[in-house]
């Protein structure tokens, strides 16, 4: 049976000594985020998941959730009553505003959990955190009343949310949606339509689902310009805050999916469902980029979550596994065979992992630092920093993330051989849940097009040389001349190099995107890759300076700190030449991708 053990140790480093959290004591919410406080909430969150939420992981994949006669869908066993659990803990109110029932803490808190909960269960954690873009979308647009009547039990874990979006006919292209919402005399509308891929879309977690969904008024635009977002619940509100009567809207399957099996994907039908507006008619769109833009970092988290937990397993695997002899000679002369961590491609792929891993998860917390910077920094010209940089690396932590996430569930099931194939021993699951990620919320290849077609021009290519800035001031910088220092300066070297790869294909399309649009898109997803290498390696430089510099301490933890070197090296001498060879893909244009026909595909 699969194993999980939360990575406090590598949280706490990443927290504490990498983004110093203290630091940042001056600034709003961050006074109650003290070294003693988010230890502790890091170590019971670790401990929460590894004994309440990681034990329902396999059998949850192999249940799954079942639709019943009367449309009412009920989780895997054992879901239930670790929701209630979460809930009674108060782990979804982490970095929730105080004013609506949370604990105020910064968002790198809640993050720290929703990994967490991720790799223990990705399909159980997908309940709360769908909840969150939902809640997102209101705090911005929800009316005083609708805010008062939704997001209080939202916020506490008592109700979940989801977001309805896609239609049989139409996933990306939103403009094409059909569902409708007819004005009544009550000031609501009556919404009527099917939508599809409906994560969470019923269950028996929560006392009620508040539904956002997106829909279209009448003569509105055709195009995505006529979007307008309406909140729909399971059960109606009345005016005390307590439940009525079951609102018009029903579950019409349970879609059979690859992975992911505990989470209940729906098909929605909505017959004249009553539902309220929120925001302005016809703005929907700007809405659902709320919900999207929080829900594509949590989809980022789960491509880190599931490399974490198919990287534990394949570790205990390498270690225990016997097949094979060292090729310098045995390793244990004493047994039959040594075990197969001794194999250097073995290593390789655990190497890769263990890098990716490290790199991504203070990837993630970096940017979740500046998701609370853009609100709470202490300037102006702080704040649009901060809303920059999460602008310009949401797409990246998104696509690069779940595309080497995805990548590295397969290579630790590879390192399982013909055992990972077999079904029992769960690295398939860790394979199939890590596919969803580089398709929902975006398509990878979608994510590419926001960050070039979009991210990059916004404000005259600010974000991106903030981000160039912050580069070349890191790499300029003095490494200790000792042992450890020699590293952080290849480190440097690399990353310097690696960057200028980086900026000569932002060049490119600046000088050739306006002649030929096609080279855009044949160039973005190599771009979006090429920057995910570089924010790694960013990553890796700080980690690889505070490590030489925790090293010169007496009672340094010397294992895990020399560890860290030794992965911003491989970073710097086996991911860093990747830059390269991404750029030239980025400067080989559309000429081969768009060349063929129709017919000539099919030939």
């Amino acid at each position: 049976m699969p194993v999980f053990q939360a990575p406090t140790r590598d949280t706490r480093f990443v927290v504490n000594e990498v983004l110093g959290l203290e630091a940042y004591g001056h600034l709003p919410g961050f006074a109650a985020a003290t070294r003693d406080l988010t230890d502790s909430v890091i170590e019971e969150a670790g401990r929460f998941v590894n004994e309440v939420i990681a034990p329902l992981n396999l059998s949850g994949d192999q249940e799954g959730c079942t639709r019943h006669p009367d449309g009412s869908v009920t989780t895997p066993k054992g879901f239930k009553e670790a929701y209630a659990r979460y809930v009674e803990a108060g782990w979804g109110t982490l970095a929730a505003p105080e004013a609506l029932g949370g604990q105020g803490l910064p968002h790198v808190m809640g993050f720290v959990v929703e990994e967490y909960l991720a790799s223990a269960n990705q399909a159980f954690a997908m309940y709360p955190g769908l909840a969150n873009g939902a809640i997102s979308a209101l705090v911005s647009k929800g009316s005083p009343e609708q805010q008062a009547t939704y997001l209080p039990k939202m916020v506490s874990g008592e109700w979940l949310g989801t977001m309805n979006l896609t239609e049989p006919h139409c996933g990306t292209d939103l403009g094409l949606i059909r569902t409708r919402a007819e004005p009544q005399a009550d000031g609501s509308y009556a919404i009527t339509g099917t939508k599809i891929f409906i994560s969470a879309g019923d269950h028996d977690l929560s006392e009620n689902i508040v539904h956002l969904v997106l829909a279209k008024t009448p003569g509105a635009p055709e195009s995505s310009k006529g979007i307008s977002l309406f909140i729909v619940p399971k059960f109606m509100v009345n005016s005390d805050g307590s439940l009525g009567a079951r609102n018009a809207v029903s579950v019409g399957s349970i879609e059979h999916k690859m992975g992911i099996h505990g989470n209940a994907t729906c098909v929605m039908n909505y017959d004249g469902a009553k539902g309220w507006l929120v925001g302005e008619e016809n703005k929907g769109l700007a809405a659902m980029f709320i919900m999207m833009n929080a829900a594509r970092l949590g989809v980022g988290i789960q491509g880190l979550a599931q490399a974490e937990a198919s990287y534990q397993n394949a570790v205990l695997y390498a270690v225990e596994r016997r097949q094979g002899r060292a090729l310098t000679g045995p390793a244990e002369p004493e047994q039959k065979a040594d075990p197969i961590l001794v194999h250097p491609d073995v290593r390789r792929m655990l190497m890769d992992a263990k890098m990716f891993i490290g790199g991504m998860r203070a990837l993630c917390l970096w940017g979740a630092l500046q998701v609370d910077l853009s609100h709470k920094a202490a300037t102006e010209a702080e704040r649009i920093d901060a809303d920059d940089l999460i602008s310009l690396l949401t797409p990246v932590i998104k696509g690069y993330g779940t595309d080497m996430g995805y990548k590295t569930a397969t290579d630790m099931q590879q390192v399982w051989g013909g055992h990972g194939y077999i079904a029992e021993n769960g690295m398939d699951q860790f394979v199939r849940d890590a596919r969803i990620a580089m398709i929902y919320e975006g398509a990878n290849g979608v994510q590419a097009m926001d960050l070039v077609g979009r991210k990059l021009a916004l404000n005259g290519g600010r974000a991106i040389q903030r981000l160039f800035a912050i580069i070349d001031a890191e790499c300029a910088e003095e490494s200790a001349p000792d042992t450890y220092g020699e590293t952080v300066k290849l480190v440097a070297e690399r990353l310097a190099k690696a960057s200028a790869h980086l900026k000569a294909a932002t060049m490119w399309f600046m000088q050739h995107g306006m002649a030929d649009r096609n080279a855009i898109g044949a160039g973005a997803y190599a771009y979006m890759t090429l920057t995910g290498v570089v924010s790694l390696g960013l990553m890796w430089l700080r980690m690889a300076k505070v490590s030489a510099a925790a090293l010169q301490a007496e009672g340094a933890d010397r294992a895990f700190y020399e560890a860290k070197l030794l992965c911003a090296k491989h970073w710097a001498l086996r991911f860093a030449p990747q830059a390269g060879s991404l750029r030239y893909e980025v400067e080989a244009g559309a000429e081969t991708v768009m060349g063929l026909t129709a017919e000539q595909f099919a030939a």
